[in-house]
């Protein structure tokens, strides 16, 4: 375990690094190479790429984002990010996003109505 000094500047490069992705992802963009290389470039913070995004399966990509120490905020964060990569029609990621929210809904011990939303949502389109 990381000791609380750790872990809070864990915590803070963790939601520096998704806070960028969402300026980058929910900016309408035509997804080109230079683009990508941008998503790419952030991605590799938590050992991942666009490609290996779309590679990964579902539980290998929970266990990854625990082994990068994202707390559960974090982890509904990044699959927002996935879900908006998928808003464009270029990725489809919306089956991970939807495995991450089930998978914070079951594990966190906390029924929260907005993750709730946000799965009949996927499970919608």
């Amino acid at each position: 375990m990381l000791n609380k000094g750790l872990r809070d500047k864990e915590s803070i490069r963790i939601e520096n690094t998704l806070r960028t992705l969402h300026a980058l992802i929910f900016v309408p963009k035509f997804w080109n190479a230079e683009d990508t290389a941008l998503i790419d470039e952030q991605l590799k913070s938590f050992g991942l790429s666009l490609q290996r995004t779309i590679e990964i399966p579902e539980e290998e990509l929970i266990i990854l984002l625990q082994q990068c120490h994202l707390d559960w905020n974090q982890q509904e964060e990044f699959a927002d990010i996935l879900i908006g990569l998928s808003q464009e029609k270029q990725f489809d990621f919306s089956g991970k996003a939807l495995a991450i929210y089930q998978y914070i809904q079951k594990e966190s011990k906390v029924f929260s109505f907005g993750i709730n939303t946000k799965i009949t949502s996927v499970k919608n389109k």
